[in-house]
């Protein structure tokens, strides 16, 4: 950052790039690990490695709402009543806050589940998508973040528990003023208004695209499995299924001569929605804060990302020798590949060998 504030405006434009860079290390290596408690064994370490991510400009306490009683609860989940409610433009308040806000509300005109209704320029969603994800962290800091707090509300989850502190709330705005200072105003007090601005600008877009491009593989990818779950339904229930209409644990589960694993067992369901790539890679293990191991991390999100490649082979055998899925890519270019055209499948229903809803069955 000194150099972006130094440095003629040509090269702090790459200093500001390189500042998006490692506030992408900040988020996914420090700040992911404390604010699940995998930092440190002292909570208070823990609540200051959470509270990074103020500093670069997100809060904290949002990140918590979406990703920890969201995302790890309900991966790939879409409540496909409040989503066919929303898309008739009905507000339902008997909302039970069971859908993944991560993956699937994060990105406006993207279809990244099956169930969600196709709209005509879905068609063209995997040319826009990478141009998409790099505005991820810039809508965060400067939409999502302030919906929250003045809404007290998280798309379906009630964010009171944590916004309905008061000291929580002046955190989020004292932080919000220290982190735009000296992240904005300062490059615009040296590089002029229009200089500061594009420097800010730039530093998020990069620092969105290389996030987004190690999370999104994780679980809108090829293969991957999603659940749908209809409220109006009861009796029944959507199991995990691929966009091929494929429960990927009715194939391996017949490997295994040990007692058959539920369907719906909360740990098997993370192995299905989740994919890894590059495993057992130390370098990016650390490049990645532990997204590269997102199987391990989901099942395992109170362990710190740095012991993720020593248990992966452990975590690997073991849903070999239960008949678990363990989807692994061998590296980060063959899964964003598989993304990619999972995200043009997606964007083209008619090409869809399943249509949704998903097929549905008895509860196992």
């Amino acid at each position: 950052m000194y150099q972006m504030y130094t440095t003629p405006f040509v090269q702090a434009c790459l200093w500001s790039m390189i500042m998006g860079v490692f506030a992408h290390f900040v988020g996914t290596c420090i700040q992911h690990d404390g604010n699940h408690g995998a930092f440190s064994k002292s909570p208070l370490l823990n609540k200051v490695a959470g509270w990074t991510m103020d500093m670069i400009g997100a809060s904290g306490f949002t990140w918590e709402l979406q990703h920890m009683l969201g995302h790890h609860p309900y991966t790939n989940l879409l409540d496909t009543h409040e989503a066919d409610n929303q898309a008739k433009g009905i507000i339902d308040g008997n909302k039970d806050q069971e859908s993944d806000p991560d993956v699937f509300s994060s990105f406006p005109f993207m279809r990244m589940h099956p169930h969600q209704t196709p709209a005509w320029y879905h068609k063209y969603q995997h040319l826009y998508a990478p141009f998409l994800f790099a505005f991820m962290t810039i809508l965060k800091v400067f939409q999502q973040d302030f919906e929250i707090v003045t809404s007290k509300k998280l798309y379906h989850i009630d964010a009171h528990c944590r916004y309905g502190d008061p000291w929580n709330v002046a955190r989020f705005w004292v932080m919000k003023v220290v982190s735009m200072v000296y992240m904005l105003v300062v490059p615009c007090c040296i590089h002029g208004i229009g200089g500061g601005l594009f420097l800010f600008v730039l530093g998020h877009l990069t620092c969105g695209e290389v996030l987004a491009t190690m999370f999104i593989v994780n679980h809108v990818i090829e293969g991957v499995a999603y659940i749908a779950k209809n409220r109006k339904d009861e009796d029944t229930t959507t199991r995990p299924q691929t966009l091929q209409g494929v429960t990927p644990m009715v194939e391996t589960v017949q490997k295994t001569s040990h007692k058959q694993v539920p369907l719906h067992d909360w740990a098997a369901v993370q192995c299905q929605t989740s994919v890894n790539w590059a495993p057992g890679s130390w370098f990016w293990n650390h490049v990645s804060g532990g997204l590269s191991h997102q199987i391990e991390h989901h099942l395992f999100p109170s362990l710190c990302h740095t012991h993720y490649v020593y248990i992966q082979s452990v975590v690997q055998q073991t849903c070999e020798e239960y008949g678990v899925p363990y989807q692994a890519e061998p590296s980060l270019y063959t899964a964003y590949g598989k993304m990619m055209r999972h995200l043009q499948t997606l964007g083209r229903p008619e090409e869809e060998p399943v249509p949704s809803p998903f097929v549905k069955a008895k509860s196992e």
